[in-house]
Formats: C-alpha cells, sequence, structure tokens
C-alpha cells in the first residue's frame, strides 16, 4: 500500500508543476505579442525605438520588460533607478512627455545611453494604466533614418495612448501570469510542508500590483483551508459558490463590484 503521505505529496507537486506549465504556456505568447505591437506602433509613427518599461520593485525602480530595436535585448537587462530618467518621471507623475532634445532636460537618465552605446535624441512617452493603475511607460525614442530627428508630434501622442491601451491590459496579463510562474516556482522551491505563513510573506514582498497580491493571497488562503479536511474543503465551496450567485444576481449594487 503506497505511503498516504508520499502520494499527497506527490499531488501536491504536480498540481504545483502543471500551474507553472499553464505560466509559461501564457508569458511565451503574451510576450511576444506585446513586442509584435511595438513594432507596430513604432513604425505607425515612424521611430527607431520602442520599449514598455514596468515597475521592479518596491523602492520604484523601473526595468524594460520589452523592447524592439537596435539596442533592444540590451536595454532588456538594465534598470533604471528610481525618480530617474524621463521614464521615471512619466510613471510617477502620469503625464506624457514629448522632448526634442534629451541632452537639454535634466531629467533625463544617459546611463542608459553609456551602457548601450546609442544616442537618444528625441523621445516621446506616455503612461501604461490599468483599472486606473499606472503598471509602466511606453517610450519610443528617436525618428528611423540619420539626425537631425524631427520632434514628436502632438497628435502622434494621442495616436500612441491607443496603443497603450492595448498594450497596458497586455503588460497587466503577462505580470499576472508571472505571479503564478513565479508561485509555483516558490512552492516547488518549498520544504514538503507548504508553509503558508512564509508564502503570504512571500507576496507580501511581491513587486506587482495591489490587486494581484489580493488574488494570490485569496487563493492562498482558499487552499489552506480547503487542506484542511473534507468539511473544510465543502464549506469553501459552498462559500464560494454562494458569493458568486449572489455577485452575478446583484452586479449592479453589489459592493463586490466596485
Amino acid at each position: 500500500m503506497p505511503d498516504e503521505k508520499n502520494t499527497d505529496l506527490a499531488d501536491k507537486l504536480r498540481s504545483i508543476i502543471e500551474t507553472v506549465d499553464v505560466a509559461n504556456a501564457l508569458t511565451a505568447p503574451l510576450a511576444v505579442s506585446i513586442e509584435h505591437l511595438l513594432k507596430i506602433s513604432a513604425a505607425e509613427i515612424n521611430s527607431e525605438e520602442a520599449s514598455v518599461l514596468v515597475r521592479d520593485g518596491d523602492d520604484g525602480d523601473l526595468r524594460f520588460l520589452a523592447a524592439v530595436g537596435k539596442v533592444a535585448e540590451h536595454l532588456k537587462t538594465l534598470k533604471i533607478p528610481a525618480g530617474k530618467g524621463i521614464a521615471g518621471f512619466v510613471f510617477s507623475s502620469g503625464q506624457p512627455m514629448a522632448l526634442t532634445d534629451v541632452g537639454e532636460e535634466d531629467s533625463f537618465y544617459a546611463e542608459v545611453d553609456r551602457q548601450t552605446g546609442y544616442s537618444t535624441q528625441t523621445i516621446l512617452a506616455t503612461p501604461l494604466r490599468h483599472n486606473g493603475e499606472i503598471i509602466g511607460v511606453l517610450e519610443y525614442v528617436n525618428r528611423i533614418g540619420e539626425p537631425p530627428y524631427a520632434s514628436f508630434t502632438a497628435a502622434e501622442m494621442d495616436q500612441v495612448a491607443l496603443f497603450a491601451e492595448a498594450i497596458a491590459s497586455l503588460v497587466n496579463a503577462y505580470e499576472s501570469a508571472k505571479l503564478f510562474q513565479d508561485l509555483g516556482d516558490k512552492m516547488l522551491s518549498a520544504s514538503e510542508t507548504l508553509k503558508y505563513e512564509e508564502m503570504r510573506e512571500w507576496v507580501g514582498n511581491l513587486r506587482e500590483t495591489n490587486e494581484h497580491k489580493e488574488m494570490i493571497d485569496l487563493a492562498l488562503t482558499v487552499r489552506e483551508l480547503a487542506g484542511r479536511g473534507d468539511a473544510e474543503r465543502k464549506m469553501c465551496r459552498e462559500i464560494l459558490e454562494s458569493i458568486l450567485r449572489f455577485s452575478d444576481s446583484e452586479a449592479e449594487t453589489s459592493f463586490l463590484s466596485f
């Protein structure tokens, strides 16, 4: 007769591995879609380089999630310190910017150019928003061709704002899938007994949005309670089903929908 403890552990590991596999299956096509939209939008405004930056840690640093252009692969290895650069200003202020000569802008973070060997002269940067929260920055650098480069226009700023809406949705989906991937990796590296308090501490230190943290924390709560026995598992299911029925019937007025 197989050891029940080992069987339970095998089932847990199988479930975790399946979660990681699903997350892996989601992140790759989402990353490709983000870069595809970057290429299309950059071509629309005749820009040579385009990139997406997202928050990296709780200190406000930004990292390049995706990039297209001559130095795209190098950019993906770099970070911009909190409060630095045009992207840092746009992320913190929520205001788009278009600059003709970045060398005259005090907030320009020249270290990226020093690291990549690129020469940034003109920039158009706009915030990425999802559900009212700024989750990143969309940047376009220089025009295709030779300098001096023509300025980015107000009309082009409005144009890329439309692309920013679509890209923000993809970025949010990517970051959500990445969270589950990281959670699966964390569980796989944990000891045989899953320590939920340690998991919650890890969730609390995540660099993602509060919405993502709350989703994972809720999942951990349900998993912990359901793992205590058949009665608890049945209770969880009944409570969640009741909430779903209430939410469906009272969608317009429910406190759950704000």
